[in-house]
């Protein structure tokens, strides 16, 4: 499968301020998280967030809401986001196949998303890099989970320069700029 602009959306998972002190290499997901939400941007590209339970976990890091606009995060107490009706409804309205995934936790609400996502009919990918679990080997198990029912692995530059398509297109030198 490759990732197409015209169908691409990115959906980013539960990355909130009291979540994420816990995570593995949270200095590392935060830089591939703030990447990935600024080259969606810049490529035009549908970016969904959610929340799981705001008032115990906190809100999205302001590093990401700040950037992000409109900012309009779906609170969720499904584990999968696909469980919540207000996430269902805006899948529709986006219109799109290809759910590119990232965020917390990895081996909960990310693993379930993107399960559900796959049952559902959609191309899902997922961001290897810009997703992580309070432990490093549920990450990892996760990973070769996922890889071995159908989602596609990509990195974050990965999937930035596979939309991009070309060195041509009018965002490619300011992607690479947030690349580096």
């Amino acid at each position: 499968m490759k990732l197409s602009t015209d169908q691409s959306v990115l959906v980013m998972i539960d990355v909130q301020s009291r979540l994420i002190p816990a995570m593995n290499g949270k200095d590392q997901l935060l830089t591939n998280l703030v990447k990935a939400v600024k080259g969606f941007q810049l490529l035009g590209l549908p970016l969904i967030v959610t929340e799981q339970y705001r008032k115990g976990l906190g809100p999205t890091l302001p590093e990401l809401s700040e950037i992000i606009k409109p900012f309009n995060p779906i609170e969720k107490r499904t584990f999968s986001c696909c469980g919540d009706d207000s996430f269902l409804d805006e899948l529709k309205r986006i219109n799109r196949r290809q759910f590119i995934v990232c965020g917390i936790e990895a081996h909960v609400c990310v693993y379930q998303t993107c399960r559900d996502l796959l049952d559902l009919g959609y191309e899902v990918f997922l961001l290897t890099d810009a997703v992580s679990s309070r432990n490093v080997d549920d990450k990892r198990l996760t990973i070769r989970i996922l890889e071995s029912v159908g989602v596609q692995l990509r990195s974050v530059e990965m999937a930035l320069f596979e939309l991009l398509n070309t060195s041509l297109h009018a965002q490619f030198k300011k992607v690479s700029t947030i690349i580096k």
